[in-house]
């Protein structure tokens, strides 16, 4: 879900924030992937007739062929990428994931129905879609032979990935979660969100000192204001939409602040104080917690005998779209 409404009301008050660039200016950089979502956004996009993209074997390979482009096409940048996956939720999650469990449910049993529209066949098979760690195991032995880096987090990825950003062992995070910036991500890469602007490579980049200057807010701030707008650790305050939320923060400077001229407001969910300073914890859980030195870090070097042989006879890729790849990873395309 991320943060309610956070990138329109960055829009409004710290436009200066937002740059729009080009993926390949982030050459010689490093980028930490919330790996979640490539791997979903491959099982969504590589598709054959309402289905995965699958083998011989007819085994599923939507999401090795994703990551392996999207892999080769970082790689080709001189961009390095280092995946992030994620590892158990926190219990303060369990509503949310319960209700995407039950969406997921809910599109399986109208797919079944004898009732099933057939113009929304393809929407329902992209709602079933689950993470299984056949798919995970699937990703990293890519990453592997393509001698990528990736990290097993023992939390959420995007907020280990943000801490990695905040500590400068990274110079982006990229993700479309809006979690980021209050997990510490200090330059947020998206796709463009200007529509005006939408083209291949096109990016926006997200800073967050240069926010925080522009909206007068602390860190700490920020971080309540984003539980304001509403996000996964915590219920919302009804009524209360983003723009309430960021008068509220200036105004009080805390959630505690507001909450306590609110003695009477009957929309107040009970034991919301405890449930939002709760979400603030969690959003500051790797906070000057992560050794550089004793990460749970996969390292390997690209390995081009074993990854041609696996694209060719597990994923049955040409020869001709292999070389073509392996020569963007050999060759890197750096542009003036």
């Amino acid at each position: 879900m991320g943060i309610k409404g956070l990138t329109q009301l960055i829009k409004k008050h710290s436009k200066e924030s937002i740059v729009h660039s080009k993926l390949y200016k982030l050459s010689g950089k490093t980028i930490a992937i919330d790996a979640s979502l490539f791997i979903y956004q491959s099982l969504i996009m590589y598709r054959y007739d309402n289905d995965f993209i699958r083998n011989k074997e007819g085994k599923n390979i939507s999401h090795i062929l994703g990551i392996f482009n999207k892999t080769v096409n970082y790689l080709s940048y001189n961009i390095t990428p280092i995946y992030i996956f994620d590892g158990i939720p926190p219990k303060e999650k369990s509503c949310v994931l319960k209700e995407r469990r039950m969406k997921v449910d809910n599109a399986k049993n109208e797919l079944n129905s004898s009732n099933t529209d057939p113009a929304n066949i393809e929407k329902l098979n992209k709602q079933t879609i689950r993470l299984t760690s056949d798919i995970i195991n699937d990703v990293k032995h890519i990453l592997n032979l393509l001698g990528v880096s990736y990290i097993d987090s023992p939390g959420e990825a995007e907020g280990y990935a943000s801490e990695l950003c905040r500590i400068k062992y990274v110079d982006y995070v990229v993700s479309e979660d809006m979690d980021c910036m209050p997990f510490g991500c200090t330059n947020l890469v998206r796709n463009c969100i200007d529509k005006n602007l939408k083209k291949t490579d096109t990016i926006s980049i997200i800073n967050k000192p240069q926010l925080l200057t522009d909206m007068e807010l602390t860190e700490d701030q920020f971080i309540e204001l984003c539980i304001l707008c509403g996000c996964d650790y915590c219920n919302n305050i009804p009524r209360i939409g983003t723009m309430t939320a960021y008068k509220i923060i200036k105004k009080h400077k805390t959630i505690k602040n507001y909450l306590d001229t609110q003695k009477d407001n009957k929309n107040i969910p009970d034991g919301y104080k405890e449930s939002y300073l709760k979400a603030k914890n969690l959003f500051m859980i790797f906070n000057n917690e992560i050794d550089i030195n004793n990460m749970n870090k996969n390292d390997s070097n690209l390995d081009i005998a074993k990854l041609k042989k696996y694209l060719i006879e597990y994923c049955v890729m040409s020869d001709t779209k292999i070389k073509k790849s392996l020569y963007k990873i050999q060759n890197k395309y750096i542009k003036e």
